[in-house]
């Protein structure tokens, strides 16, 4: 008979899981995740436009967006893990019902939208590397990111994910393929150089657009639930406060490394493409995969895989998030069973939202609509969502019947004024560029 003990051949496998569940990835948790679906294939699309288009001229929205981002996603990741509740859950115990319906549609609206440019690019980006028509390499990416976030529980999956956030050092790795002026880096990074013109206002916009965006507000807080509800005792802060000194610490930490780890590869494919791109006189950018197809003869080939590659990592990262991210706010805003960790057949409508979302970002391909015309309106939603609700989340997070005694510091709350205000300006920007 064999031997039931579990030695033998499955201990090499088991000794595997065992290493990666012990390796530091393990230890960073959703806001890891979140910073790196922040830089999806439409925002690498948007940092690329920028640094094509402005060269070394628009690195300063990364350190100036950096202090806000992490501000709003602390305070997302601290309303999750002080209520034992999403974000979409809060706002409708604390806000009129009418205020919770208008932001979850236009919440999965702009998502859908979103998954279909991203499912886009990602399609472009695998025919630029295997020679597979764009749309079977559209539909084979859907299938895997759908694949995995419906049949593989949660606390696996995660694991998958936090591997893929290591895409993204393929853009720092791009800048050691081409020449880099740092000093001049350095100098435009503090003092820019362009012309407040409509053109540079809308690609100001589109960074801060894709850098702060309502999806992400959602999914960071619905995530420090779906780790609670693993947790031994699976208790919130407010039921048992003993632990909030180290948790609300965990997700300091957590959201502000994360958070850098986004901020820090924008800035490098802000800065790839400047060097290369708009040193070569390659200014009209409009999507990712164009800008990889355009290093190619400029920066050589391995620069133009690098570019590639992390693209197509992110974007198995990006689809999910967004697609989960629409799923929670749905399901909690209907109050409906939801989770990752749940088999589909105990959440239903959760996971007909997460296949439904990610089918219809995946139809557009195969309709008369241009995929960057759906990541403008996608823009345009979430710079209009963006507004009043990073207000709403200030206003819970601060809020003493919401939060207890675990109610965000000053500097957050001052930090999510600033990006209410920089957000308001945007959208005005946005939608009367005159």
């Amino acid at each position: 008979m064999g031997d039931d003990t579990g030695a033998g051949p499955q201990t090499p496998s088991r000794s595997l899981w065992a290493r990666i569940k012990a390796s530091p990835l393990a230890h960073l948790g959703p806001g890891l995740i979140t910073g790196v679906a922040d830089d999806d294939p439409s925002g690498i699309a948007t940092y690329s436009q920028a640094g094509a288009q402005f060269g070394l001229n628009m690195l300063w929205t990364m350190p100036l967006a950096y202090p806000l981002m992490s501000a709003v996603q602390s305070m997302c990741g601290q309303i999750g893990r002080v209520t034992g509740r999403g974000l979409a859950a809060n706002i409708r115990t604390a806000f009129p019902a009418w205020v919770l319906r208008i932001v979850v549609l236009l919440l999965v609206v702009a998502n859908t939208l979103n998954i279909g440019a991203d499912v886009a690019a990602m399609g472009e980006a695998g025919e630029l590397v295997t020679g597979v028509d764009r749309r079977l390499m559209a539909c084979a990416f859907v299938a895997v990111t759908l694949g995995l976030q419906v049949l593989v529980p949660y606390h696996r999956y995660v694991q998958y994910l936090k591997w893929l956030t290591l895409s993204l050092l393929a853009y720092v790795a791009v800048l050691f393929t081409v020449h880099v002026p740092w000093r001049e880096v350095a100098l435009r990074t503090v003092l820019p150089r362009f012309q407040m013109d409509g053109a540079a206002a809308a690609v100001i916009v589109g960074v801060f657009g894709t850098t702060i965006s309502p999806y992400l507000f959602f999914w960071q807080a619905s995530e420090e639930v779906e780790d609670l509800q693993r947790a031994p005792a699976g208790k919130s802060l407010l039921e048992d406060p003993a632990l909030a000194p180290s948790e609300l610490r965990r997700i300091r930490w957590d959201t502000w490394s994360g958070m850098l780890y986004s901020d820090a590869s924008a800035f490098c494919i802000i800065l790839a493409t400047a060097v290369t791109l708009n040193a070569a006189g390659v200014r009209d950018i409009e999507t990712a995969a164009q800008a990889a197809l355009a290093l190619k003869p400029i920066a050589g080939p391995f620069a133009f895989l690098l570019f590639t590659l992390g693209l197509l990592g992110v974007g198995l990262i990006g689809v999910p998030v967004l697609a989960g991210s629409a799923a929670y706010g749905v399901a909690e805003a209907m109050g409906w069973r939801f989770g990752l960790e749940r088999r589909v057949r105990e959440a239903v409508g959760f996971y007909g939202v997460i296949i439904a979302s990610t089918l219809v970002g995946l139809a557009i391909q195969f309709l008369p609509v241009n995929p960057m015309k759906a990541l403008f309106w996608s823009a345009v939603i979430n710079g209009v969502v963006a507004v009043p609700l990073v207000g709403v989340i200030v206003v819970l997070a601060c809020k003493p019947s919401v939060m207890g005694p675990h109610v965000a510091s000053r500097s957050l709350a001052v930090l999510g004024g600033i990006t209410v205000a920089v957000m308001a300006a945007a959208a005005v920007r946005m939608l009367w560029p005159g």
